[in-house]
């Protein structure tokens, strides 16, 4: 028993022992174990050993409190089958925070999360382009922005299969589509127009039209006038009437 208390005592004593686990006893001589007059040395033993277990039971609650806490960040890592066991080395928890740290350190480098002074500067610039005065406007702002957006993507794509256009072509080139399609149309209206009256020349239209406003409002007081002499109320029944008083 001597040799093992030796053999524990000399481990106490390494200079690899952390400095705050052995203690030499500071009571009174008699509680000292003599042994050829020297101090055995063996009295601060059972503390540190005490000291010892606790420490280890801690270390057991540690490591499943981390794992708790690894689980929790990386909760795709399968489990590891010797979680469970008796003995738990410090090694064991140094694993599970580097592992958390390399968790970490990866999701920082993968996903930039904006500060709020950003955040408010974004915040700040949709107020400035849509033209909203306060924050309650803005979610409001961002669904009729959206709801204009669908109804221009909607349009702008009815366009491109009208016009038999390409789906990349840009907005500028199918506005100048519409515009040559408007000047083809108006072009064949006024030609249509000019055959229609007779003329391709725009100064005799307007001739002609004034020569109507001076013929047809006499020409309707006359009609007007016959229908009342022969107590008639259609333009058909004028010419039989006038034949049978002739």
């Amino acid at each position: 028993l001597l040799k093992v208390l030796s053999h524990i005592d000399s481990i106490l004593r390494s200079p690899r022992a952390p400095p705050l686990i052995y203690r030499r006893s500071k009571g009174p001589v008699q509680n000292y174990i003599k042994e050829n007059g020297q101090e055995s040395g063996f009295e601060h033993l059972p503390l540190t050993i005490e000291m010892w277990a606790d420490q280890l039971m801690a270390l057991k609650d540690l490591h499943k409190s981390l794992r708790k806490l690894f689980l929790e960040l990386v909760p795709w890592h399968s489990a590891d089958p010797q979680d469970n066991r008796e003995s738990v080395r410090v090694e064991d928890l140094q694993f599970i925070v580097d592992a958390i740290l390399e968790e970490i350190e990866h999701k920082e480098k993968n996903t930039q999360t904006p500060s709020l002074p950003t955040l408010f500067a974004i915040v700040s610039h949709f107020q400035k382009l849509f033209d909203v005065n306060s924050l309650n406007g803005v979610y409001p702002r961002m669904n009729e922005v959206y709801t204009k957006l669908g109804e221009m993507t909607n349009a702008m794509r009815n366009l491109h299969e009208l016009l038999e256009l390409d789906s990349l072509t840009p907005p500028t080139v199918v506005v100048d589509t519409v515009g040559k399609l408007c000047d083809i149309i108006h072009k064949n209206v006024t030609e249509q127009v000019q055959q229609l009256l007779g003329t391709q020349d725009i100064p005799s239209i307007i001739d002609k039209l004034e020569e109507h406003e001076c013929f047809f409002p006499p020409f309707q007081a006359l009609i007007q006038d016959l229908l009342c002499l022969l107590e008639i109320s259609n333009l058909d029944d004028i010419l039989p009437t006038v034949r049978n008083l002739k």
